[in-house]
């Protein structure tokens, strides 16, 4: 069982940045594509970035293209999202999840694991 915990979200003014983290507590991390999700209230989940298990294939959903950056450091079990030129729009609590054998998808059913969610609002 892998455990996710993220850590980083919280206010922000439309244009600004935030950090987001999450920290695995498996030894296999590595072998894990990450993948990042967020929700708002009243929608749906939605896919925002994942990156392969060795950070050479990132993907991204068309709204954050451009804005976030997801990488990986494997020796801290980590997985970052960096969250630029903020909009309103993207204010929703943001998940980690975790999925095996090594590819990212944008699909959130083939994830194993997910963590337990940071909010992240953005004023404008």
């Amino acid at each position: 069982q892998v455990q996710l915990v993220e850590s980083g979200g919280g206010l922000a003014q439309a244009g600004g940045s935030l950090r987001l983290s999450c920290a695995a507590s498996d030894r296999t991390f590595s072998t894990y594509a990450m993948g990042w999700f967020r929700q708002a209230p009243g929608k749906e989940r939605e896919f925002v970035v994942a990156i392969n298990w060795r950070g050479g294939r990132t993907y991204y959903a068309d709204s954050v293209k451009g804005r976030f950056t997801i990488s990986r450091d494997n020796a801290k079990n980590t997985v970052y999202l960096q969250m630029d030129s903020l909009k309103p729009e993207d204010t929703a609590v943001y998940y980690c999840a975790a999925k095996k054998y090594y590819s990212g998808s944008y699909n959130g059913d083939e994830y194993d694991y997910w963590g337990q969610g940071t909010q992240v609002t953005v004023s404008s």
